[in-house]
């Protein structure tokens, strides 16, 4: 292929192909957090460690690294232990960080903040093999912690509560995974830009999650799903001229419209399904068996299956097949039936 003859391009999608893989993979547990803005937050205090690189002439990925750690560390610490809100918090972090990388970029002599551009918006054809080598120790070790601490994460993400009750340190995990995420932002800046990276971080993760029936069946397409839309966006972005970050989001967000139009087709299609055959109550389309992706649980006479949270029981009567919910005392709440017999 022509474009792999070129050192520049072949540099672009080694790091398109990391940044691909890992911004999913920390971006699925933001989106379990519902804190999809956090990645913007910390690129803006990155933007601030990238101003101190240009300031000082020294490297610009490393200053932002220490920068965008330090930020994450800090909005866990008042999110934690101070009065003031998550979202006020995230706040404060967007525009200090914002303001603190304008502040310095103006002391900078003119010439030396002139590839600004690229830090924000992304140019993945001016990655250097020395970058790589900074991209590569970012994605193994990332993956390495998501690896090790995926389920951990998870219950923190899923339910700070809970895990706080069974004795998870909620605030290290809570830390940890913020160092992940400015890992993530500094790794993806050359990329798709300290403005884009929660796109890349967040849409993939959004999209698989419309058709994932675990979380980690959506972790495992998440990252498939970057991985896909990183490299294409990088190849069409070199034959058709454009801006390889915008490019990336842009198909990420094609993808994610045209999954959930499918995914509102299909469902809207199987409660019409439903409703016509009258085997199944309009509020509960989805028909519970073996291999129907919900874990069966053991019930006395019968199984139950795990729908959010919830105990459904599929049962046979005269009209179709109704479902009893059971609640945590496993007693049955016979609402559904009720409503499905009307």
């Amino acid at each position: 292929m022509e474009i792999l003859e070129y050192g520049f391009m072949q540099r672009a999608l080694l790091a398109s192909l990391m940044v691909g893989l890992v911004a999913p993979a920390v971006g699925i547990f933001l989106v379990q957090r519902r804190l999809s803005l956090l990645g913007d937050g910390l690129g803006h205090v990155a933007l601030t460690g990238v101003a101190i690189g240009v300031l000082t002439s020294t490297a610009p990925v490393g200053t932002a690294l220490v920068a965008a750690v330090l930020g994450a560390v800090l909005i866990e610490l008042v999110r934690a232990r101070g009065r003031t809100s998550g979202d006020v918090a995230l706040a404060v972090l967007f525009y200090g960080g914002i303001a603190g990388g304008v502040v310095l970029l103006s002391l900078a002599p003119r010439g030396q903040a002139t590839n600004l551009e690229s830090y924000l918006f992304g140019a993945i054809t001016t990655t250097s093999g020395g970058d790589l080598a900074v991209f590569a120790a970012i994605t193994l070790a990332v993956l390495l912690v998501v690896g090790l601490l995926g389920q951990r994460l998870y219950a923190v993400s899923d339910d700070e509560e809970y895990a706080r009750a069974v004795g998870l340190p909620v605030l290290a995990l809570n830390i940890v995974l913020a160092a992940l995420v400015a890992s993530t932002v500094v790794l993806s800046m050359r990329v798709v830009g300290l403005l884009l990276i929660s796109a890349l971080m967040i849409v993939p993760s959004a999209v698989a999650q419309l058709v994932a029936r675990s979380f980690r069946q959506a972790l495992y397409l998440a990252c498939s799903i970057g991985l896909v839309v990183s490299v294409s966006g990088t190849t069409a972005s070199y034959y058709t001229g454009t801006p390889s970050g915008g490019t990336i989001v842009l198909l990420a967000i094609a993808l994610f419209l045209v999954v959930a139009a499918a995914v509102a087709l299909r469902e809207a299609t199987a409660r019409r399904r439903h409703r016509r055959r009258g085997d199944v109550h309009a509020a509960h389309p989805h028909e519970h068996g073996p291999g129907c992706g919900h874990p069966a649980v053991r019930h006395g006479d019968h199984v139950d299956y795990d729908h959010d949270g919830h105990l459904h029981a599929p049962h046979l009567t005269g009209t179709g097949v109704h479902y009893d919910e059971h609640g945590t005392d496993s007693a049955p709440a016979d609402r559904a039936a009720t409503e499905g017999a009307r």
